[in-house]
């Protein structure tokens, strides 16, 4: 048996040795061939071409808020929900001027403001005599139809700027507005601001009363408006008949 296996062996080992070395020629004619180096190098670039392009895509992508289940608004959401407060902002509306009454129904303007384009009637009846000189009335006088004290009121917001006492116009308030305009009062009497104190359009400042400038006119308000820029005087009545 042992040489029976024997004989075996060293029957096959040649066929071992023969099919090895048919693969080996096999190979060695195949790499002879010109393309086999090109077509090698080439599949072996798209693989390595493959490879970065799913490594880069993999990279760029990032785990969301949403995907660590962590609820958030959108930037879309957060505009637009600041849109509204925005809106206002820019759209609002400057404060209009009011009367510096609490109803303008109980007064009457008693000294009109002098435009030099009204009629000489309303000329004449706006010019002041004191001290046997005539001034043009840069103001509105206005008082209560039966004669009475009444509330003076803020006819816009903003700072008082001025608190005096004068001889001539009496108690005096200046209030300076944001929009450019200051307001002066004239002729009061129990004055509640002070300077540098912040009103609203409203607030009681002060009660009508006399001055020595106006003395025939009795218990009364004088009220005056003029430009910050250049101190020019402006008939109230064009900006208090504007809105109301």
């Amino acid at each position: 048996m042992n040489d029976q296996n024997k004989g075996f062996q060293k029957e096959e080992a040649p066929k071992t040795a023969q099919g090895a070395q048919s693969t080996t020629s096999t190979w060695k004619r195949l790499l002879a061939k010109k393309w086999v180096f090109p077509a090698t190098y080439m599949a072996a670039a798209a693989i390595i071409l493959t490879l970065m392009w799913v490594y880069q895509d993999a990279g760029k992508k990032t785990v969301s808020q949403e995907d660590l289940g962590i609820k958030v608004s959108s930037d879309k959401a957060t505009d637009t929900s600041k849109a509204p407060d925005g809106a206002v902002a820019v759209n609002a509306q400057t404060e209009t001027i009011q009367w510096p009454v609490k109803d303008r129904t109980l007064v009457e303007v008693s000294i009109p403001f002098y435009d030099t384009n009204a009629t000489n009637d309303v000329k004449q009846a706006a010019m002041i005599q004191y001290n046997d000189q005539l001034t043009p009335h840069t103001a509105i006088d206005l008082k209560a139809k039966d004669g009475a004290a009444f509330d003076v009121l803020a006819a816009l917001s903003g700072k008082v700027t001025a608190v005096e006492q004068n001889p001539v116009v009496g108690s005096l308030v200046e209030i300076t507005h944001s929009n450019g305009l200051t307001s002066i009062y004239q002729s009061l009497s129990d004055v509640k601001v002070v300077k540098g104190a912040e009103v609203k359009k409203g607030d009681i400042i002060a009660k009508a009363g006399r001055n020595e400038f106006e003395k025939e006119d009795g218990v009364h308000l004088h009220f005056e408006v003029r430009q910050v820029s250049d101190n020019a005087a402006v008939n109230p009545e064009t900006l208090l008949n504007a809105k109301q």
